[in-house]
């Protein structure tokens, strides 16, 4: 069924909101506007390939977004994949039979069934863009860390919820009545990406910057493009590298950081530095965004509108009103008096060696806090020694000091069983492109001579 709706009975809703000149993406060249926008996607959804479900590709956030909504417009449903790589979209083409891919360039290694986007958007006018509100718009997978990626459903109705919860939790960092122009560092085939870069401009009236720089100066050129008030959606990685940077960013309304854990030294330092809040949110690709906290100075976190967590044994349960049936996650959590939460890490993450508890995630903030430490992550290896001891290894960037002086002062910080046995320097992680690590990755460069913490 078209996911455009003319009338009858179905309930449908925009498919953006806000007057045809609003501006909806621009660059620095060109501001384009809702009327151009949805003349583009009528134009392109008329010329896609006919299938079920859509891998979008495309890198240019602009080209993203409309194909994002043509395909939409079809009655398709785009697979949000946890990586690009060729190998991972060639697995999603064997799931989905009826499948194809979308993009906006000639690719290195071309996938099946790849449809390219026109160099030129063609337009094509007429009626306003509906969308049924039960239409099934987008699955995102899970990255596949323990396991096979896991699909989770999204309907526009639940785009819909989410995003004006979403809105509500950052609309006080600019003015009121005024469009926020946002600059995004993390991919739109992201779920976090998707919330900040594609559905806020659609749904909540903001304007994206249509590039994802990487580098410090990337990031500073476009915000120079960008009119006040500029808001920037970044990660840890990126926002680290900004700090240590020499670069100078135009005047900011706010930052917002996902995707992992933000060091709260790390957020104290970027708000001296650029003169703004740095937001950070929590959520996943099972349930969204679902809290917020202003880390350089609050270490709990506050729910959004009617969100409620419940700890479990192993987890928590997240229920939601962008959620159809409550959630549960791996990770454990502890409710204070006043309606907030802390994170106390993730079940699998808790380590018992010789009658001893620890955290990996505490592990690794406090290897990360060593002086000379630029990057550094722990992780349990799979294979026990003689002693049946599933030991711990390190991964660090420290090109100035040795592995003897990292461990001396991480003895002074942690209990000596949970050193980390091996501890390899390394030029840089192995980070995807929203900073996470993929353990896959971690044992492949952790493989070879390796620097023993014996």
């Amino acid at each position: 069924m078209s996911a455009v709706i003319k009338g009858g009975l179905a309930a449908s809703s925009p498919l953006a909101i806000g007057i045809g000149g609003r501006t909806i993406a621009f660059d620095g060249s060109r501001q384009v506007t809702l009327a151009t926008f949805q003349a583009q996607v009528r134009a392109v959804a008329a010329l896609l390939p006919a299938g079920v479900h859509a891998i979008n590709l495309c890198d240019d956030r602009y080209r993203f977004l409309v194909a994002f909504c043509a395909v939409a417009v079809r009655g398709q449903t785009t697979l949000l994949p946890p990586s690009r790589a060729p190998a991972v979209i060639s697995d999603e083409l064997r799931r989905h039979a009826d499948s194809y891919c979308i993009g906006d360039a000639d690719l290195d290694e071309t996938p099946p069934r790849y449809w390219r986007m026109p160099q030129v958007l063609p337009e094509l006018d007429g009626d306003p863009l509906l969308v049924d509100d039960d239409a099934l718009v987008a699955i995102g997978f899970t990255s596949g860390s323990t396991g096979e990626p896991r699909p989770n459903p999204k309907t526009w109705r639940s785009f819909r919820a989410s995003t004006a919860q979403n809105l509500a939790a950052l609309q006080d960092l600019w003015p009121a009545g005024a469009t926020a122009h946002l600059v995004a560092t993390v991919p739109a085939q992201h779920m976090y990406g998707m919330e900040m870069s594609v559905l806020l401009p659609l749904l909540g009236g903001v304007a994206v910057h249509a590039a994802r720089p990487f580098f410090p100066e990337d990031i500073a050129q476009a915000l120079r493009c960008a009119s006040a008030p500029r808001l920037l959606v970044t990660t840890p990685v990126h926002l680290r590298a900004l700090v240590e940077s020499s670069v100078q960013l135009p005047p900011l309304a706010g930052i917002v950081s996902a995707t992992a854990p933000l060091p709260a030294t790390v957020a104290a330092a970027a708000e001296a530095r650029f003169g703004c809040e740095v937001r950070e949110l929590f959520g996943s690709t099972e349930t969204c965004v679902i809290a917020r906290r202003r880390t350089a100075r609050d270490s709990a976190w506050t729910p959004l509108p009617g969100v409620q967590l419940q700890p479990q044994p192993d987890g928590s349960l997240v229920q939601a009103p962008h959620l159809p049936a409550p959630v549960g996650l791996a990770d454990l959590v502890e409710l204070t008096a006043d309606g907030r939460f802390h994170l106390r890490g993730r079940q699998a993450d808790l380590l018992e060696i010789a009658g001893k508890r620890a955290s990996l995630g505490d592990l690794t903030r406090q290897l990360q806090a060593v002086p000379g430490v630029r990057d550094a992550v722990m992780f349990q290896l799979d294979t026990p020694d003689a002693g049946g001891v599933r030991r711990i290894a390190a991964l660090v960037v420290a090109p100035d000091i040795d592995e003897a002086t990292i461990l001396n002062a991480l003895r002074r910080a942690i209990d000596p069983v949970f050193l980390p046995r091996p501890l390899k320097r390394v030029a840089c992680l192995p980070r995807n492109d929203t900073g996470k690590l993929p353990r896959a990755a971690l044992l492949q460069l952790l493989q070879g001579d390796v620097h023993s913490a014996d």
